[in-house]
């Protein structure tokens, strides 16, 4: 086995984006992981180095075949969008627009076997909209490119496994949209991720709506038996351990201990902060239901220390190395 091609977008080139991937390809560690490719602005991590002290070269490419990993350079397909004076910090419509074409280009070079998963950094999404780009964020703008009508967000750290039946909608819409079958194709695809990870039965806690998931029915207005139980029963009638809908605050607790190999979050908020509070630099998001391998870091942009060379690469990677455990490895010659 030889080790897979990433395709790593450098995010919003105004954020933290440039600095954190020259920092991860600096590492040694990395190098043996995978063959990064960045899919970015040759200039742009360029100056992102000297920001961080690092030396290594940045090798302009045209196209991923290209692509040598024979030379300690960082591999880069340079788009060549970003004017050597846009600011470090500040939202644009032209960063928006840089960031936007890097996953474009990304998903092209993974379609045409080029590369074996993308890993992500931050974009805004602020920016993004600036450009004309109207998706609420990562997860969204992959599932249009690669003609995905479904996808489920999950957050990884060392400790927990989430993945949410709704992520970026208001918490009043978010309860509208939940229901059985949404509900039940989350979990397939949460429980098909764990398998094909190595984890034969993994054991699935759902969370509920309303606090002590209902107490009985005196929180909430049913929601839990009407938009919940149903895919619990379902999952249960084909031999998965699913178990559920359970209090949130108690189960978060008994997955971060081991308890459980996944949990199922309802929305955005009460799956984010359990991750979040658990270790933002060690998190890590996987789109789940893409037909390519897609992982990310689970910060922003980070605005307000782009450019000053502090940003950790913790993050990013973390995200290198669950999209080398989820990616197919190609076989060596």
């Amino acid at each position: 086995m030889t080790r897979p091609t990433l395709a790593i977008t450098m995010g919003d080139p105004a954020g933290i984006g440039p600095e954190i991937v020259m920092k991860a390809l600096a590492r040694a560690d990395v190098q043996a992981l995978c063959r990064p490719l960045v899919v970015g602005d040759a200039q742009r991590l360029r100056q992102a180095g000297r920001l961080v002290g690092i030396e290594i070269p940045v090798e302009a490419l045209s196209d991923a075949g290209a692509a040598t990993f024979e030379t300690a350079s960082v591999q880069c397909i340079d788009l060549k969008v970003v004017p050597e004076d846009l600011p470090f910090g500040r939202v644009s419509a032209t960063a928006g627009e840089a960031a936007y074409r890097y996953i474009e280009k990304a998903v092209e070079i993974v379609q045409a076997g080029q590369a074996q998963g993308i890993c992500t950094a931050p974009l805004s999404k602020e920016a993004l909209h600036a450009a004309g780009h109207r998706f609420p964020g990562h997860t969204e703008l992959l599932a249009h490119l690669t003609g995905t009508p479904e996808v489920s967000m999950m957050l990884v750290s060392p400790k927990l496994r989430v993945i949410h039946v709704t992520t970026h909608i208001g918490l009043l819409d978010a309860i509208a949209k939940i229901e059985p079958g949404l509900v039940e194709r989350v979990i397939a695809r949460g429980h098909d991720v764990l398998v094909k990870a190595g984890i034969a039965n993994p054991k699935i806690g759902i969370c509920a709506i309303n606090p002590h998931a209902g107490e009985g029915g005196l929180f909430g207005r049913g929601e839990e038996a009407e938009k919940i139980t149903p895919a619990v029963e379902a999952c249960q009638a084909r031999g998965w351990d699913v178990r559920g809908p359970l209090p949130a605050d108690t189960l978060f607790f008994l997955a971060g201990r081991g308890d459980y190999d996944m949990v199922v979050a309802m929305y955005h908020d009460q799956g984010h902060g359990p991750i979040k509070v658990l270790g933002l630099e060690s998190g890590v998001n996987i789109t789940v239901g893409l037909p390519v391998i897609r992982t990310s870091v689970d910060h922003g942009t980070a605005f307000d220390i782009a450019g000053k060379g502090i940003a950790d690469e913790g993050s990013l990677v973390e995200a290198l190395r669950q999209a080398v455990d989820l990616a197919p490895k190609p076989q060596a010659a």
